[in-house]
């Protein structure tokens, strides 16, 4: 029956010169082997990749991903609602040319629309003469300025209350307060505005002894979360923040600029022109420095600075901080991906350089061979005929792991990465499972008379070998090791771990028994292999064929090693094909 099923896949996998299972190009032209009364099958010629093919079609998936992503991530540009129609856009300039003089205005309130500029209370900081575009003046030779102050704060700025930065760049001799007849213009000033606090999510775990009703957690902490629910919204401070200037002289075409750049280019309305560019960065202010702002506080240091910025650096910057209009998540989910670049920061930071380099190179590779695993587990499956040697048991116990890691992450709020990997995971498991067993829907026996039920059948391919009879044997003899172990794993996680109630506690016991044990596990599942292998030899040709799928194992053939291969065939055991 083996020797019948891989004839049947030579044969179809080198028809018409397409790409056979284990990723060798077929000839199409078919070679007589021999006419021997042990062997009277014909061989196919096939031609193996070399690792130009490989490394381009490896290059031709990185290309089909990475356009799918940017047609996702990229967003509509803003069209200009005043140009009517097939209308050409004429190129505008900057309103500020180079080297002009500057001066900035920078006033704090708690008010995000401002217009008390009469108070000089609320002026943080007044610098005069900056030069825009210039690197070489500044305290430290760079071009930048740097001014600290701590803020008095308010009670309601202690209740949660918000508090805002407004900035004002205006041409030299100017003044931004539009009701100083003569002192202003709007062309020669420059706005921005921006929150200074940011606002966290905390999250009361209410964990508990499911047999006492005891907890460890902090009283205080217990009260609040009684007084303001699962999850309080806090604000917190940053003391550091730096306005840059971008020096950018582009020839902006107004609804063309690309995303996410269209966000800062601000364009005027009668002239046509575009304003320069402020951008508050705060890229480098890691999420555990920031603290929260209670009671306990009386004021608030801010450390700002002025620095110019050059374009390139800009666009790195915005393309690092957008977030695509396309994406339908929750802001849980953005507070994640905020932690997730914290440590990306920390590492450019903090690792040496070479390391870094090797960590990169480590993980490129890693994603490569995740991939490469994906597409095997995949292929071979999917061109599977026979499932002698192969336990189905197995593949249920794998649907059955993965579906727990899956709802133990969702249960947990796991980075959502993470859940995409699994639940992928977990849907070729499932596909798995159509492949080993024959499912269909019984529309006779209905669920309540409304829903087909499902079927699940073995093959008979399965059922007429003695495969079934040694994966049952395999598994009833090791799971008397197993079955032990998880009992009183269930039991001391009754007893001395807290959870946030009984299904918490069932799939938390599953999830952490598949860690304690899953060397133990692996070990269960490779012995149910290596029993059936003991029975049927030629099932480690199988086994090896899914390791090896393109042959990288090459060894010169001989008689004894033909000998030794209960089949003469070339794709399941590669040392004996000969001549």
């Amino acid at each position: 029956m083996a020797a019948q099923e891989t004839q049947a896949t030579q044969q179809s996998s080198v028809t018409n010169g397409e790409v056979s299972s284990n990723g060798a190009a077929a000839s199409g032209q078919v070679a007589q082997i021999g006419a021997t009364a042990q062997d009277p099958q014909q061989q196919q010629q096939q031609q193996q990749p070399n690792a130009w093919q490989v490394i381009k079609g490896v290059l031709f998936r990185i290309f089909i991903i990475w356009a799918i992503s940017s047609w996702f991530r990229r967003g509509p540009s803003t069209p200009d609602p005043n140009t009517p129609a097939g209308a050409p856009r004429v190129p505008s300039r900057n309103l500020f040319p180079k080297d002009t003089l500057m001066d900035l205005y920078v006033y704090i309130s708690e008010n995000e629309i401002f217009t008390d500029f009469n108070n000089t209370e609320v002026l943080f900081w007044y610098q005069q003469d900056l030069v825009y575009g210039d690197w070489t003046t500044g305290e430290s030779g760079d071009g930048c300025y740097e001014h600290y102050l701590e803020l008095g704060l308010s009670e309601s700025v202690k209740q949660n209350g918000s508090i805002y930065i407004h900035i004002y760049f205006t041409k030299s001799g100017f003044h931004p307060d539009p009701k100083r007849k003569g002192q202003y213009r709007r062309l020669s000033t420059v706005h921005a505005t921006r929150m200074l606090n940011k606002y966290k999510r905390r999250k009361f775990l209410k964990t508990k002894n499911l047999l006492t009703g005891e907890t460890e957690a902090d009283p205080e902490m217990i009260k609040r979360a009684e007084s303001h629910g699962p999850v309080e919204i806090i604000s917190h401070w940053h003391p550091n923040l730096t306005i840059n200037m971008v020096d950018d002289h582009t020839a902006w075409v107004k609804g063309s600029v690309p995303p996410p750049l269209d966000q800062h280019v601000k364009f005027d309305a009668v002239s046509g022109d575009y304003y320069p560019i402020v951008y508050f960065n705060d890229y480098w202010n890691l999420q555990k420095d920031y603290y929260p702002i209670n009671e306990t506080l009386q004021n608030l240091p801010l450390r700002l600075t002025y620095c110019p910025l050059s374009l390139w650096r800009w666009q790195l910057y915005a393309a690092q901080s957008a977030r695509s209009p396309w994406n339908f998540l929750g802001e849980d989910t953005y507070e994640q991906s905020d932690e997730d670049q914290d440590s990306v920061k920390v590492a450019l930071l903090e690792t040496n350089p070479y390391l870094l380099g090797l960590t990169i190179v480590v993980s490129i590779v890693h994603s490569i061979f995740e991939f490469l695993a994906f597409k095997n587990d995949i292929q071979f499956w999917n061109s599977r005929q026979s499932l002698e040697g192969l336990s189905v048991r197995s593949i249920i116990f794998g649907v059955f792991q993965s579906l727990v890691v899956l709802l133990y992450i969702l249960d947990n709020e796991t980075n959502f990465v993470v859940q995409v990997s699994v639940f992928i995971g977990l849907l070729i498991d499932f596909w798995k499972i159509t492949k080993v067993m024959d499912v269909r829907l019984d529309r006779e026996n209905r669920i309540a008379g409304i829903v087909p039920r499902l079927t699940f059948k073995d093959k008979s391919t399965y059922v007429e070998s003695s495969t079934k009879i040694y994966d049952d044997m395999a598994f009833k003899y090791l799971s008397w090791l197993l079955y032990p172990l998880f009992g009183c794993y269930a039991v001391y996680s009754l007893l001395y771990v807290e959870h946030k109630g009984w299904y918490s506690w069932v799939l938390s016991m599953l999830y952490g028994f598949l860690l304690t044990f899953g060397k133990y596990n692996c070990t269960f599942v490779m012995s149910t292999q290596n029993l059936r292998a003991y029975k049927h030899p030629v099932m480690i040709l199988k086994h090896w064929q899914v390791l090896n799928p393109s042959g990288l194992c090459r060894a010169p053939a001989s008689a004894g090693a033909r000998a030794r291969c209960p089949l003469n065939i070339s794709r399941t055991c590669p040392e004996a094909a000969g001549p």
